[in-house]
């Protein structure tokens, strides 16, 4: 193997592997991945004399991860070795992700890696209305051109003196600045409905603590949750959107300065700045509901929300009402 260089491991001989997760982030160990949550494949092979070889990527060596072949089920790995948990979690519920890793052209060198799942994270649904666009700002006046000098006054041949020297030319005047567009208006939050009931474990039998099903609606669009109610959460967002920003007016440009004579002429006239543009209105926050069964109901701090108007005044009044709620998936 070359220093410095990436490589395959083909015509290295091999005696072991193993596997780990770490944080794309920080490269510490991950043991679990909640749904929508990913993390770095790391693979380590050890040679017949202890000498380690590390796979490129989050594993920071030099072996590239095509050396492998990686068979993986309920998590995908990419390419980069990048490993995902599904952010549906009716696909991974009591379930465990495993991957199975061979080494190419040594088919008896290979290691499974197990990927519990984990439900106590900080979960988010932000369906807020998207801010306005803001307007453009207006072009800046042109400045105006100077006045011509008067010419030279000639010698009297008679007197032998110089004549008068004509007065100046006037210098133009600055254009106008242009005015800036307006702001967009900010959209609306949507109306949100989340329905809450409570669970068995996720079929671990280790996993005594209940579960909450949550799903959070909002138009065409739907998300589902799983959530330990012991170190979970649930943020929901239906916030307006601030209207854009109007244009700043241009600057109106500069007059030009008089010609040089006598009188002096005169400068032009500074051109007046721009209209600044208006405001975009802002988008008006969505209506939240939530449907949370009565064996759920002691579990909904778990749940927070944010529904503002894009001016940061408050939207409509939360509703919960305590009803029954069938299985969510």
């Amino acid at each position: 193997m070359r220093l410095g260089l990436r490589t395959r491991l083909d015509n290295v001989p091999v005696s072991s592997v193993s596997a780990a997760l770490v944080s794309e982030h920080d490269h510490t160990p991950v043991d679990a991945l909640g749904p929508g949550q990913s993390a770095g494949l790391v693979i380590v092979a050890v040679g017949p004399k202890g000498e380690k070889f590390v796979t490129a990527g989050a594993g920071r060596g030099k072996v590239l991860l095509d050396s492998y072949l990686i068979d993986a089920s309920i998590v995908t790995i990419n390419k980069n070795g990048r490993g995902s948990l599904p952010a549906d979690p009716s696909l991974s519920e009591g379930k465990a992700g495993r991957v199975r890793i061979t080494l190419v052209g040594q088919p008896g060198v290979t290691t499974e890696l197990d990927i519990p799942v984990r439900y106590d994270i900080a979960y988010r649904a932000n369906f807020s209305g998207a801010e306005g666009i803001e307007g453009v700002d207006g072009f800046a006046g042109l400045d105006g051109s100077a006045g011509t000098d008067a010419p030279l006054p000639m010698v009297d041949p008679a007197t032998g003196l110089p004549g008068t020297q004509g007065p100046g030319g006037r210098g133009s005047d600055g254009s106008n600045g242009g005015d800036g567009s307006n702001g967009q208006d900010g959209s609306p939050g949507p109306d949100v409905h989340i329905w809450m009931r409570l669970v068995s474990g996720a079929g671990d039998a280790s996993a005594a603590d209940p579960l909450l099903q949550v799903k959070v609606s909002a138009g065409t669009r739907e998300s589902l949750f799983l959530i330990d109610p012991h170190g979970g959460s649930l943020r929901v967002s239906a916030d307006g959107g601030q209207g854009g920003r109007g244009g700043a007016g241009g600057t109106g440009g500069r007059g030009g300065s008089g010609g040089n004579g006598f009188p002096p002429g005169l400068s032009g006239l500074d051109g007046h700045a721009g209209a600044d543009g208006r405001p975009g209105s802002p988008g008006a926050a969505g209506r939240i509901s939530i449907s949370v069964d009565p064996g759920a109901q002691q579990y909904l701090s778990i749940l927070s929300w944010s529904n503002r108007n894009g001016d940061g005044r408050a939207g409509p009044t939360l509703n919960i009402v305590s009803e029954p709620v069938p299985a969510l998936w």
